[in-house]
């Protein structure tokens, strides 16, 4: 096959033993230039999916953390009915209090746990995929 380059056509081998050193070199420079791009989209990509997990994760915690903010302020309550009246109000408040601190602490322990699993956000299998990379070309080298 033939490709045009500047005005004149050269041979395009598809063997590389065919190929001259210049045409391999270019050969070699396109690819590594291919290889480059493709490893950064793919550490864009992971990077922005590890941020959404992170992000997921802190915003559950946040609702944990509103919920047992929530249930401090019930127990405030709780002790101000308590010490108002003798037992119905203060219960019944104590009670609610109680279940509101449960569910806030379940829900940050959850978002907690997914930032944790998320964090951090560096692009592993990009980082992996370079390094076998390298270790191909070293071994294609020797």
């Amino acid at each position: 096959m033939t490709e045009p380059t500047g005005g004149d056509a050269r041979h395009v081998a598809a063997q590389p033993s065919a190929l001259s050193t210049v045409e391999l070199t270019e050969r070699l420079a396109t690819q590594v230039s291919t290889l480059v791009r493709t490893e950064v989209t793919s550490a864009l990509h992971e990077v922005k999916s590890k941020g959404t997990r992170i992000g997921i994760g802190a915003g559950i915690s946040g609702a944990g953390a509103l919920l047992l903010y929530l249930g401090l302020a019930t127990l405030i309550a709780a002790g101000v009915l308590g010490l108002a009246t003798a037992l119905d109000p203060w219960l019944a408040a104590l009670i609610v209090a109680l279940v509101v601190l449960v569910i806030g602490g379940i829900l940050a322990a959850v978002g907690a746990s997914k930032a944790k699993n998320a964090a951090p956000p560096v692009p592993q299998h990009t980082a992996e995929s370079v390094r076998a990379d390298v270790a191909a070309a070293k071994g294609a080298l020797r």
